[in-house]
């Protein structure tokens, strides 16, 4: 189903020519128009490809993860704080996501004029599209708040005179057009294997409870519909946890086909591919630079595996062997200092990153803050593939919306709303902790009410989505922003034994919570169109 080939320029191509004919009334022969492009079925199939590629792609989604602090990364502008509104980062997101809604728009307005598909595949189309429309404004109002909406082509001279729109109202547009596409999207049962990878109503579901608890919404609501995503297959099909972690991301059968995958990008090998991991992972697994790597700070998330977190004296933490009896996703995403890694044909490697310790003179995965190694004392495993080809080039699919996700929704909603007990914990936590691998009781039974609750699912939350762009959004929604990313980030303990114990000091950041929760209109946006207020303190 997710063919690109020939597809992205449709659109524009037809709008050229068509822009070109002196009697609109009269469609050429030889040519597409807007007169009877949409009345060819195989173009509305491209228009509607060319509405998903537009939808993602793999550098936000891993910029998402540089911008937390489970990374760092070089040059690392927005999580250091020193930008403003000229920064052309904040153009290229904004760009990219109107662009998107732009395809949105046109597909919507003028796809009713083919009367030959079925209108039920119609009706499913527009769907798709308006939950695609919905992603886009998602991020738009978790970056900027209030943003001009836009439900219809406009002309460029429209465009210089739109206002922002309230974030209440960019907020229950989103919500609204996520249920009415949950109305008409089949489940992910009633697809046939030929359409797999299209969004269904599980997807719409399940994005409708992240934008309710990004706002601070209504709890219950999160509950209810987590709680039909997990006990109603006869509405949105069979979802559960795939068996194995490590597999979900790293072996194409199993990330291309489990039950867990609600929402994934997808890639074919050879054909759309993402390379960012030619920049993730250890030098001498072939990658050529590190340009992101995890902090410390979420190395140190990571849990015993008696569940108890590093902090506590009672855990059996050693700092002389820091990732010894910690918890399975620990080694499933992270690469650590005499790591064990598994080359594509099997045979393993020793990663050596501590200064001075790799018996080989080459010394590839040394930490050195003035090469192109390390920029933290560890690399990713998350998401490598072992079949990639030239460049680490991989078709694997990168993961959107995740099962676990809406465990963990419903355990956060729950408890919230003061609900949280053994029963829900044992279908939520307990069962995320063992896919991960804990086995130990101390691990996976209900702690009891006076645990602290919230942090245990955050914790949760970081430590299972590690390197899939949720924490960003989680500290932001959570307003401990300002905390976690104001101060040093950190990395391994190979610095001096007198500064912050000898933990790396990478970078020192600043959030400020008075302005940096949400990001400048871009300048050149508000030069073109001066209805555009800027946000407070730019």
């Amino acid at each position: 189903m997710m063919k690109y080939l020939k597809s992205f320029l449709i659109i524009s191509i037809a709008l050229i020519t068509f822009s070109s004919c002196k009697n609109l009334n009269i469609a050429p022969a030889d040519r597409f128009t807007n007169l009877d492009f949409w009345t060819t079925s195989e173009n509305v199939n491209n228009a509607l490809n060319n509405v998903y590629g537009g939808m993602y792609n793999s550098s936000l989604y891993f910029n998402n993860t540089a911008m937390s602090d489970n990374a760092y990364s070089s040059p690392d502008v927005i999580a250091s704080g020193s930008y403003d509104a000229s920064y052309q980062g904040f153009l290229n997101v904004w760009s990219f996501h109107y662009a998107g809604i732009n395809s949105c728009n046109l597909f919507l307005s003028n796809v009713d004029q083919n009367k030959t598909l079925p209108a039920a595949v119609i009706a499913r189309m527009k769907g798709e599209v308006r939950f695609i429309r919905a992603w886009h404004y998602f991020n738009l109002m978790k970056w900027w708040g209030a943003v001009p909406l836009i439900i219809k082509p406009i002309t460029p001279g429209q465009a210089k005179v739109m206002p922002r729109t309230s974030q209440d109202s960019v907020f229950n547009f989103i919500i609204n057009e996520l249920q009415a596409a949950s109305t008409v999207l089949p489940s992910k049962d009633q697809y046939t294997a030929a359409d797999k990878g299209r969004i269904t109503n599980g997807a719409a579901m399940a994005l409708e409870a992240r934008v309710l608890l990004y706002q601070g919404g209504n709890m219950q609501k999160v509950a209810d519909i987590c709680d039909t995503l997990m006990n109603d297959q006869s509405v949105c099909g069979h979802y559960s946890l795939a068996a194995d972690y490590d597999a979900l991301f790293s072996d194409a059968d199993v990330n291309k086909d489990n039950p867990e995958t609600m929402l994934a990008l997808q890639y074919v090998p050879g054909v759309r591919t993402w390379s960012e991991d030619f920049d993730f992972a250890p030098i001498s697994a072939g990658s050529r630079t590190n340009g992101m790597a995890p902090t410390q700070e979420l190395v140190n998330s990571y849990l015993m595996l008696n569940g108890k977190p590093i902090t506590d004296p009672t855990s059996g933490y050693d700092a002389n062997n820091p990732y010894s009896n910690r918890d399975p996703r620990l080694t499933a995403t992270v690469v650590y200092d005499k790591y064990v890694w598994t080359n594509p044909d099997r045979t393993t490697q020793i990663i050596y990153i501590k200064p001075g310790s790799d018996p080989n003179p080459a010394h590839l995965n040394e930490y050195d803050p003035t090469g192109e190694h390390t920029l933290t004392g560890y690399y990713w495993r998350k998401y490598f593939d072992p079949n990639h080809l030239a460049g680490f080039s991989s078709g694997l699919n990168l993961q959107m919306i995740r099962y676990a996700e809406v465990l963990l929704d419903y355990a956060e909603a729950r408890n919230d709303l003061g609900e949280m007990d053994e029963n829900i914990w044992n279908n939520t936590i307990r069962l995320i902790r063992q896919r991960a691998g804990f086995t130990n009781a101390g691990a996976l039974d209900y702690p009891g009410s006076n645990a602290d609750m919230v942090e245990i699912i955050r914790r949760e939350r970081r430590d299972e989505f590690a390197m899939e762009g949720l924490r960003i959004d989680d500290i932001r929604r959570w307003k401990i922003a300002d905390s976690v990313l104001n101060g040093y980030a950190h990395g391994a303990m190979f610095g001096d034994p007198t500064i912050d114990n000898g933990y790396l000091r990478v970078q020192s950041r600043e959030f400020n919570p008075s302005r940096n929760y949400l990001w400048p209109i871009p300048a050149s946006e508000i030069a073109l169109d001066p209805n555009l207020i800027q946000n407070p303190g730019y």
